[in-house]
């Protein structure tokens, strides 16, 4: 699904270099690697605020817990993503509640997320899902009528650019009162391990979430809030640090990884293939097709056995999911979550594809229909 070992080596010596270099140093936590990653990222988002951290789930964590919400309050979640957004949620003793998905972006549906919000809804979870952003303009209007916190989890969409009405131009992750996001190794930004970062506007959000990642100190061992430890290493903080510059290229090289799948495959009555929305790019980290007629596990199968990977994101609802059981709220009837997750199966989509190996899959998918 990605090749990982090309992209080093398309980047060997200068990633090697910069590893040496804090090798040599022996500067591993919070060396200045981490602080020049810091300023970096938050240039090229174009925002004050960067605060880098342990990973994705850590960075979501931190995000809530700078919010200062009691146990029982409520934060609207979609109900097609990864676990991590829930579970800080319900981690924190705060209620999960579950608002439906567009079928067409996978992306929270903001139509459903206001008739969702209770006397104790607090804050909203926007998930940029597989690439692309949600519909932040209504989002931001509703969590402003109602006075909620809206959290962006940009782990899979860094680097897409969302065009408000007034032709506006934004980040995801730099639109909520918080960002998040991971640098886990199959991300678009990505390092070589785990890692991950808070990016915000603000800078009373700044402070709160660099003291609470760092103990709930701003003063060595004075510690004026309950915080947690959740640092990015000065080795990866080395790593993102080179493959940053390339990271419009990246997302480029998927996108026309995407555009030949279009072509090739759009139109066949078994699958539709990805939507793209006018008001926001795509940098494609998934390229996820919805397989129709009770056929995607088949068409799995066969793919498997042509020795083309494929990967289901994600096989069972949020609603379906056993350790959220018992103390969650349904915000919105959740059939296309339900239903996405029996027909959604991504395609391999990354930066060192050939044209070979984007054919070959082609072919395979068009055989398997007698295309």
């Amino acid at each position: 699904m990605v090749d990982l070992h090309r992209q080093y080596l398309r980047l060997k010596p200068d990633v090697d270099r910069a590893m040496q270099q804090v090798l040599e140093s022996t500067a591993f936590i919070n060396g200045p690697q981490v602080k020049e990653f810091a300023t970096n990222f938050a240039n090229y988002l174009n925002i004050p605020y960067v605060i880098p951290c342990g990973n994705g789930t850590d960075a979501l964590q931190i995000a809530l817990m700078a919010l200062d919400l009691r146990p029982g309050d409520e934060v609207i979640v979609p109900a097609f993503t990864y676990v991590a957004a829930a579970e800080v949620v319900a981690l924190l003793g705060l209620i999960p509640v579950w608002v439906d998905v567009e079928s067409e972006t996978f992306n929270i549906n903001p139509s459903l997320i206001e008739g969702a919000v209770s006397p104790r809804t607090k804050a909203i979870v926007a998930v940029h899902l597989f690439g692309q952003s949600c519909d932040m303009e209504p989002i931001l209007r509703i969590a402003s009528q109602n006075n909620l916190y809206v959290i962006e989890d940009n782990a899979q969409s860094v680097g897409a650019v969302y065009t408000f009405s007034d032709g506006t131009k934004k980040k995801t992750g730099t639109m909520g009162h918080i960002g998040t996001t991971s640098f886990f190794p199959s991300k678009p930004l990505a390092c070589y391990g785990d890692g991950g970062a808070i990016m915000t506007s603000d800078s009373y959000w700044a402070e709160r979430l660099r003291m609470i990642a760092s103990h709930g100190q701003q003063i060595k061992y004075h510690h004026k809030i309950v915080g947690c430890n959740s640092r990015l290493d000065t080795l990866q903080a080395a790593v993102l640090n080179v493959k940053l510059p390339h990271l419009d290229a990246f997302n480029e090289a998927r996108r026309q990884v995407a555009t030949r799948y279009d072509e090739a495959l759009g139109g066949n009555p078994l699958w539709t293939i990805p939507e793209r929305r006018p008001y926001s790019t795509h940098v494609y980290h998934q390229y996820t097709l919805r397989v129709k007629d009770g056929k995607r596990d088949e068409l799995q199968a066969y793919l498997k056995e042509q020795g083309i990977p494929s990967m289901i994101y994600y096989p069972l609802p949020l609603q379906k999911q056993e350790a959220f059981y018992g103390f969650v709220r349904k915000g919105s009837s959740l059939h296309v979550a339900e239903q996405l997750t029996k027909e959604v199966l991504s395609l391999p989509i990354h930066t060192e594809m050939t044209e070979a190996e984007i054919d070959f899959i082609i072919d395979k998918m068009n055989r398997f229909t007698g295309k």
